[in-house]
């Protein structure tokens, strides 16, 4: 014979709201356990008379709830084999119950039903009690376990059991990193029985002093300024398309992916001197740079029917989980070197069909870089000079013939030789284990300094730069020399 578990919710207010049907069944049923005793109902029924047991003991002997709601449902099922019981839960048992989530899920794989019959939820009583209406949008968050990620700013967030000081704080350091401090926020104790309180106050008091229970809940108003917004990706998404609109940017709308590449490129270096700098307000800046430049082309995609900013986040979460099976999969790693290793194995088996060693150069590389690279990929299978000196031959070749060029004052030729004589010091900066990317910025560097030097110098003697003579200027690089700059 198959036993059952019947589950009834004891509502969130006092007696007088219990509906007439489960109160009747509280006064008739044995054995009754209740999750806990500290509800409004409960003295009223020791009052009366019925008997129950509690498990209140248990949330004393565990540190962690997810240890209490395994203890209470294994005790429930093992009490459930051998005759039926009912079980009591604040509120409705379908919300913001755990213990009955997990009856649910295991009841079943014992052969034991489980009958619910409702009671009043707690929402119902602190949608009154902070007078709002659920239409609009309301998110129901755990407050023992609250992600950042998980919460919806632009709607009305329920946060329950906020029982204790401990996760006062957990729930306030949380709601910092989406809200200001100053965001004022609304805590209610027993809604909807004669206990009731709704305290206001800014979030950073949440964990100040105040008295909280398991009947506390937190209530958080949905931000309606933009500018306190600004940290939501929905936030710049909005802005971004906004800029495209009708009623946009008409600089912003007339970008394309080409038109816009130079400045991906720029933004991009610009990061890179932020990083070599160690400046960190300057690259959150350069960040922000960088990514307005991945959502303006996502924005175009979307614009234009062809991809959304969501296909590009789908792209790039396939291929990190696909190509770190050791983080995601069963594959194990020892270092670095594995890692990488295994990288490059699952990046061939997916572009199986190029046919040529080149095209495994990553596309879009600037054109110093790539010429590396393909120098890196050719001497893979033996294309290389194989010492540095031999290929300093070249480099003179190529000057030579540049020298040439610039005599017939030939422009495409001009280009063509020079390409080849920047290719051909490329290769003898590889060939040195020198990248000339490095080397290049390093000289960048350097002239930025000694210039920034002269431009000071000028300053000083009150004329301006047309007033000097090349070699004037010249004799202030030195200085800027000499100083180590």
């Amino acid at each position: 014979m198959n036993h059952t578990i019947t589950i009834i919710g004891l509502g969130s207010g006092d007696l007088d709201q219990l509906p007439l049907g489960i109160y009747q069944s509280l006064k008739q049923v044995k054995p009754l356990f209740l999750r806990t005793r500290e509800h409004p109902v409960i003295s009223h029924l020791v009052e009366e008379g019925i008997t129950f047991e509690s498990f209140d003991s248990i949330y004393e002997k565990h540190d962690d709830f997810n240890s209490v709601y395994e203890e209470i449902i294994q005790y429930l099922l093992h009490k459930a084999e051998k005759e039926n019981i009912t079980y009591a839960v604040p509120g409705h048992p379908l919300v913001a119950e755990k213990t009955v989530q997990l009856l649910l899920e295991e009841a079943p794989k014992r052969k034991i039903e489980i009958n619910i019959l409702g009671g009043q939820s707690f929402l119902d009583s602190l949608f009154t009690a902070v007078q709002i209406d659920p239409m609009d949008g309301f998110q129901l968050l755990d407050g023992t376990a609250l992600n950042r990620d998980h919460i919806q700013i632009h709607q009305h967030v329920i946060i329950a059991q906020v029982y204790d000081g401990f996760t006062a704080s957990h729930v306030k350091l949380t709601l910092l990193e989406k809200y200001p401090a100053d965001y004022e926020v609304i805590l209610v104790t027993a809604a909807g029985s004669g206990h009731e309180q709704v305290r206001k106050m800014p979030l950073y008091q949440l964990d100040h002093g105040v008295k909280l229970n398991n009947l506390t809940s937190l209530y958080v108003p949905p931000v309606l300024e933009r500018e306190l917004a600004y940290k939501e990706f929905s936030t710049l998404r909005q802005i971004i398309a906004d800029l495209r609109g009708p009623n946009g940017c008409p600089w912003d709308k007339e970008q394309t992916h080409s038109s816009l590449k130079k400045y991906l490129i720029e933004e991009a270096y610009e990061l890179l001197a932020a990083i070599d700098h160690d400046d960190i307000e300057n690259m959150i800046e350069e960040l922000g740079d960088v990514f307005l430049q991945i959502m303006l082309h996502a924005q175009i995609g979307e614009d234009e029917g062809m991809f959304s900013i969501e296909d590009v986040l789908e792209s790039i979460s396939s291929k990190m989980v696909r190509r770190h099976p050791h983080v995601f999969g069963e594959i194990e790693v020892r270092n670095s070197k594995e890692v990488i290793t295994n990288w490059e194995k699952i990046k061939a088996n997916e572009k199986k069909g190029d046919s040529s060693i080149l095209r495994k150069t990553e596309k879009g590389l600037p054109a110093l870089i790539k010429a590396y690279e393909y120098q890196k990929r050719a001497a893979k299978v033996g294309f290389d000079w194989g010492q540095a000196k031999e290929a300093w031959k070249k480099v003179k070749e190529e000057m030579q013939e540049f020298d040439w060029e610039v005599a017939k004052d030939n422009k495409q030729e001009q280009i063509k030789e020079l390409g080849d004589l920047l290719f051909a010091i490329v290769n003898v900066s590889r060939l040195l284990n020198i990248h000339p990317e490095e080397a290049l910025q390093s000289t960048n560097e350097k002239f930025a300094r000694r210039f920034t030097y002269i431009e000071g110098k000028v300053r000083e003697s009150g004329k301006s730069f047309g007033e000097y003579t090349l070699e004037q200027l010249d004799r202030f690089w030195e200085e800027a020399k000499e100083k180590g700059l």
